[in-house]
């Protein structure tokens, strides 16, 4: 072979390769945001939640109609659907007479509700509405969602800023000695305690910053942040980002996969917002843009 087109070949070649490295990233956030869209579209999805109900001590009622504590959708057609008798946490359903409610796939008349706050809850399903018993701060409420709501019938679809490598970058992690609590504000007024197992140091447009993450349980880092895009691009309140588990001190943040709280496409969501010190002094032009709805 001819030395000077062994060079080209090699030169084409390689840079084909840095070609293929970026069409294969791209692929990979377009088919992780196909599958963030048809989680919110699937039945239980956020676009389902139809309501949130704090529960009073004493007799809640529930059915469909202004009248009722607990009000499910025009699509329960038989009026009152039971009641809830609610005492120190613990919350029994009690079935109206005529009404058809399961649990796990079974006909109930009477349950006790297991709140969300020990795994998975208690669901009672009806037709195509579904509630559980959920537990925030010190405050007990209903979840509803319904299969056929209108959030739900009238998706048009997510939007997203376009896919730019350059907002994937490596964060170095600088854990504590023990994870710390901290005080995460929330939508309802008040705090949720979460731990953190440390800070995370990161450049972008050659300026440092720090962001504070949350650990779900798993090693999973859970990062609330608001940045300036979310003045007129991205949802006020904040986004969300997910980044794997330190590896020898370092974490990948791939801003491109940033996404918005459910609290942008239900008023019934109970969403953190960002903690003190986790608001960027910069646009985030990567991610989930804000929900037009």
């Amino acid at each position: 072979m001819n030395k000077s087109f062994g060079i080209l070949l090699a030169i084409v070649f390689g840079g084909l390769a840095p070609l293929a490295a970026q069409t294969d990233y791209a692929n990979g956030i377009e088919k992780w945001r196909q599958e963030r869209e048809a989680n919110l579209k699937k039945e239980t999805g956020w676009l389902t939640v139809a309501g949130l109900f704090w529960l009073k001590e004493g007799v809640n009622t529930v059915g469909a109609g202004e009248e009722f504590d607990v009000r499910l959708t025009d699509n329960f057609k038989k009026g009152k659907f039971g009641q809830i008798e609610f005492h120190n946490g613990a919350a029994v359903l009690k079935v109206e007479n005529g009404v058809e409610a399961q649990s796990d796939g079974k006909s109930v008349s009477t349950v006790d509700l297991v709140s969300d706050e020990k795994g998975k809850p208690t669901e009672i399903r009806t037709g195509t509405q579904m509630f559980y018993l959920i537990k925030r701060e010190e405050r007990f409420g209903i979840r509803l969602k319904d299969s056929n709501s209108e959030a739900r019938r009238n998706f048009k679809g997510l939007h997203w800023f376009p896919i730019d490598e350059g907002w994937k970058v490596t964060a170095q992690f600088e854990p504590f000695p023990e994870p710390k609590e901290i005080a995460v504000p929330n939508v309802l007024g008040g705090n949720f305690k979460m731990k953190s197992p440390g800070m995370l140091k990161f450049s972008l447009n050659g300026k440092e910053y720090r962001l504070q993450p949350v650990d779900e349980g798993d090693g999973t880092l859970f990062i609330i942040f608001r940045d300036k895009s979310s003045e007129n691009e991205t949802y006020r309140s904040g986004r969300f980002l997910y980044a794997e588990k330190p590896v020898n001190g370092a974490a990948v943040l791939d801003f491109n996969k940033a996404e918005n709280p459910p609290c942008a496409f239900t008023p019934y969501a109970t969403c953190p917002l960002p903690p003190p010190g986790n608001s960027l002094d910069l646009e985030i032009k990567a991610g989930e843009k804000r929900y037009d709805h």
